[in-house]
């Protein structure tokens, strides 16, 4: 019992930490920055590299979705969710916007290993592949924010669902209930 009590805490606290430094932020504290920089920077890297899979467009990603939090911190409210999931979300975006923007050179096949490979894959399945990542996109963009957050942080994140609920500061069943309703919504849009 004591451990989720302090589980909830630290969550609490690690919600503090980011709203107030959003604040200073927002206030131009280039301090408060840093320190979330410090503190968000390499779960932001792995966020944007498990969208990217190339590690200079998601250093890219991340370099500019701190931009944007410099930027639009005066824009965050503590109402609408925490701090870190705001920021997530913004990597997440923004590397969604580099992959959208064609700057994967990857995801098209290589003319000159075509020629070589017997086995390259076909372009309908290329096709067929990009298709069904923008469906899985568009299907988790259409996901209630704070479901989608769940969702994200036990598959993506791997966290338990005792550590989401920690995160989201919610009960522990609302936490497994979010989790559960986003898979069955995203299995549904996906077909």
């Amino acid at each position: 019992m004591t451990v989720r009590r302090r589980r909830v805490t630290d969550a609490s606290d690690d919600d503090r930490f980011h709203a107030d430094a959003l604040l200073a932020c927002a206030g131009g504290d280039r301090a408060a920055l840093r320190a979330l920089y410090d503190r968000e920077a390499s779960r932001m890297l792995g966020i944007a590299l498990r969208i990217l899979r190339r590690r200079d467009l998601a250093e890219e990603a991340v370099q500019d979705a701190f931009v944007q939090i410099w930027r639009k911190a005066a824009s965050f409210d503590t109402a609408r969710g925490d701090g870190r999931a705001w920021m997530f979300a913004i990597v997440r975006n923004r590397a969604l916007n580099i992959l959208r923007d064609g700057r994967r050179e990857d995801l098209l096949p290589d003319p000159m290993g075509s020629e070589i490979a017997d086995d390259a894959p076909d372009p309908e399945a290329i096709v067929s592949r990009l298709s069904d990542t923008s469906r899985l996109r568009r299907c988790l963009e259409g996901l209630e924010p704070r479901r989608r957050a769940g969702l994200v942080l036990a598959y993506t994140h791997g966290l338990s669902h005792g550590e989401i609920a920690a995160r989201l500061a919610v009960p522990l069943g609302t936490a497994k209930s979010w989790i559960r309703r986003a898979f069955l919504s995203l299995r549904e849009c996906m077909g």
